[in-house]
């Protein structure tokens, strides 16, 4: 057992040495247990508990618990936490995985009380890839391949729907499939899902039997963006008709509302929509997660919290300006004081691997994102020293190995699911080069030197003391520094560094 064991680290080495020479700096994980996602976790009182345990590592695994809360079991073949939430209050669960290379541990917070959201939501989004194509079809593959890929296991949970699932009146600019059209509502008033979504119930039936959630947007208009049936004047019905089929997450979209709202519209009327549904989604028996998408106006990382959202839009679509992320991330970085567990500001999804393009009102098929390596480790960086919301909006069918590294670092997404909450500084550096600094809950910090520049580039960040320094894409140590951290960067790269106090001997 032990030379098995043995043979199988020696070649996940050498794999990981031939990936670097490829542009993969991520290691693949050991055959050994780890157990990834959040250390926190909120959930309100008496609503269903759905949590998958990510852990990478050879299967089959054992899954185990010590101290789960009453009303919760544990399947110990799949790592699925199912069963209803406790009362308030705070349990320290330790979660186990085992199989025949070893063990591992970690310590999972669970708080039932008024929060949900504690730490950046993580999941995929069909826009940038299906656009108007979408199909139970396409979400059932996508909670399958979010399974067999891996992505599970770092952490990502969430299986989302976004428009064009309803009907439309006609067709459209947008919307040129007779088979999306149909009545907007039954004689009840019920939205009505188009024919390509046959059973809503069902759906959410199969991606939570994978121990993953399922996400859904409307629009606080009389349309969506494409044109389809909406939540105007049916907010409560809509509320509860999304709870009542299962999911777990809105998307609530601005568009039409600004026919409702007028031109310019003030504070208050922006604010109306979103505290009408924030209010309603609290009444359900669900736990949901609220995401704002009204592209910033009004400040809303002011009030986007106090409305009932768990994370907002800070900006427009990024799949407009995807080559100028950099100039997203620090726009979006100016608000970092209103990043906080259950509060989290979004600047759209991550579009790496195959994606779509929207060119007017035709909506083309997935291709190769236009980012290079260098900038796909820069964008991910940013979105995880940010605390942003992590989705992944590619295609599911395409992932190869290079964007599963990015993806999928455990270590880098760490940073991102810290329980601190924090988004981190920017420190403007010489020749254009900028850092970002993020403190997290142990006391150590994430650094991120990023290098916007067209040449390669030395970039210098001053520090105070020693520090052990640990670069998270490649996962290994590096020599201690002191006083001040550089790195020869590549133009539109970064280097990214946990730091943490030297332990005196």
């Amino acid at each position: 057992m032990k030379t098995l064991a043995t043979l199988l680290i020696f070649l996940a080495l050498t794999l990981a040495a031939v990936a670097e020479e490829t542009g993969v700096l991520t290691p693949p994980p050991p055959p050994s247990p780890r157990i990834n996602g959040p250390r926190v976790y909120g959930v309100r009182p008496g609503n269903p508990f759905l949590y998958r345990i990510p852990c990478t590592g050879r299967r089959p695994l054992k899954f185990s618990a010590k101290n789960l809360p009453s009303g919760l079991s544990l399947d110990a073949a799949t790592g699925i936490i199912t069963g209803t939430n406790p009362e308030r209050g705070e349990y320290l669960v330790t979660l186990r995985a085992d199989n025949e290379f070893g063990g591992c541990e970690k310590f999972f917070k669970i708080i039932s009380g008024d929060k949900i959201a504690l730490t950046p939501p993580m999941g995929w989004n069909h826009w940038y890839t299906h656009y108007n194509r979408i199909t139970d079809k396409l979400m059932r593959e996508a909670a399958d391949v979010m399974i067999s890929s891996g992505m599970a296991d770092a952490g990502y949970q969430y299986v989302n729907i976004d428009d064009c699932w309803m009907n439309a009146a006609s067709t459209s600019k947008y919307q040129t499939d007779p088979n999306r059209v149909g009545p907007l509502r039954d004689k009840e008033g019920n939205i009505q899902p188009n024919v390509y979504f046959p059973d809503m119930p069902a759906l959410t039936f199969y991606i939570h039997a994978k121990g993953l959630k399922a996400g859904i947007y409307t629009s606080p208009g009389p349309g969506t963006c494409a044109g389809f049936g909406a939540s105007y004047q049916h907010e409560a019905q809509d509320a509860k008709q999304f709870a009542d089929w299962g999911f777990d997450f809105l998307k609530y979209d601005w568009c039409s509302y600004g026919r409702i709202a007028g031109k310019k519209p003030d504070l208050a009327a922006m604010k109306k929509p979103y505290e009408l549904m924030g209010g309603l989604l609290k009444q359900q028996q669900r736990d949901i997660v609220f995401n704002l998408c009204q592209y910033g106006m009004g400040d809303v990382w002011k009030w986007g919290a106090d409305v009932g959202g768990h994370c907002w839009r800070t900006a427009g679509d990024l799949g407009f300006e995807l080559t100028r992320f950099f100039r997203v991330a620090l726009k979006n970085a100016e608000h970092r004081e209103y990043s906080k567990p259950g509060a989290w500001n979004d600047p759209d999804y991550i579009q790496i691997g195959y994606i779509g393009q929207q060119k007017g009102t035709n909506f083309t098929y997935a291709a190769p994102c236009p980012l290079t390596p260098d900038e796909q480790y820069s964008f991910m960086s940013l979105w995880c020293l940010m605390a942003s919301p992590l989705f992944f909006s590619g295609d599911m069918r395409r992932l190869d190995g290079f964007t599963l590294n990015v993806l999928c670092n455990p270590e880098v997404i760490e940073i991102d699911q810290d329980p601190l909450g924090q988004c981190a500084g920017v420190i403007k550096l010489e020749g254009g080069q900028f850092a970002m600094v993020k403190d997290l809950e142990d006391g150590s910090q994430a650094v991120g030197l990023f290098n916007p520049g067209n040449e390669p580039a030395l970039v210098k960040l001053p520090i105070g003391g020693k520090r052990a320094v640990r670069d998270l894409w490649r996962q290994k140590d590096l020599p201690p520094c002191e006083n001040e951290i550089s790195a020869t960067v590549p133009r539109h790269g970064v280097f990214f560094v946990r730091l943490s106090p030297v332990k005196k001997s």
